[in-house]
């Protein structure tokens, strides 16, 4: 029997989840489905210029395993676009990520911010410049019995 496969960290949906060519009848199509976490990986990668190593960290996956989505979110994107096929975004083994937590170095303060919001300039608490993500979120939590997106251990 097969390893269950690890849920991966997504920061956020994509607004639009499907794209087709135009002017073909959407029921002439062969459809193409791009998992959320293949997306993801695209997005970090492609569009946001990380590394895979560290775009693999912010998945909560492997290096390794963060090259297979890669990749294989790559080749549905060439299949769609190279044999005219539609385009869907769905699916997937992943779980949100809605909050970033922050550590203040100066008076140990802790606080989140949702996704999306950029990143704060000072500690709400002291004013201090001098903060950092919380340890808990920096990484995939390997070995320290954390789930993906820094949060605690899943139940299988």
């Amino acid at each position: 029997m097969p390893r269950p496969k690890k849920i991966r960290c997504v920061r956020f949906l994509p607004q639009v989840n499907y794209f087709k060519p135009k002017g073909i009848p959407l029921m002439d199509l062969e459809e193409v489905v791009l998992n959320v976490d293949e997306f993801e990986a695209l997005n970090l990668v492609d569009l946001e210029d990380k590394d895979q190593e560290t775009a693999a960290n912010k998945m909560g996956v492997s290096r390794s395993t963060f090259q297979r989505i890669l990749s294989s979110a790559r080749k549905k994107v060439a299949e769609a676009i190279i044999q005219g096929k539609a385009l869907r975004i769905k699916g997937g083994n992943y779980v949100m990520a809605t909050m970033r937590k922050f550590e203040c170095a100066d008076c140990g303060h802790v606080w989140e911010i949702p996704f999306g919001t950029g990143r704060p300039t000072t500690c709400p608490s002291c004013g201090s410049t001098n903060f950092h993500r919380a340890a808990e979120q920096r990484g995939p939590g390997v070995g320290r019995g954390l789930g993906p997106c820094g949060k605690g251990k899943r139940s299988r």
